[in-house]
């Protein structure tokens, strides 16, 4: 395995642990939301976070699937996926902070 294939299983090991930790911050989120049964909002928060959640596996695949060649200059012109992940994370913890 060349250096940069080890680089990117890295970081495709990165992207599937931080997409388990959103998933258990969604799970204390959707679990807080239960007992608020009239907040539409809190559960309007919460389904626009699960949306967003659900287009994060995408951006694993798209790497997966990259060639090695292009990989490092694609991941590096967008902001990448860590960003976009990291903010979901904070906004589920923000949620939980507010309804526990």
């Amino acid at each position: 395995m060349s250096n940069k294939e080890h680089l990117i299983e890295q970081h495709i090991r990165e992207y599937e642990s931080r997409l388990k930790h959103i998933d258990e911050l969604y799970v204390r989120a959707h679990e807080a939301a239960e007992q608020l049964h009239e907040d539409h909002d809190a559960h309007s928060e919460l389904r626009d976070i699960k949306t967003r959640r659900q287009q994060l596996p995408q951006h694993a695949d798209e790497i997966k699937s990259m060639p090695v060649e292009h990989w490092r200059e694609e991941t590096v012109q967008k902001a990448g996926p860590m960003a976009i992940w990291d903010i979901l994370a904070q906004k589920l913890e923000d949620f939980i902070e507010r309804h526990e």
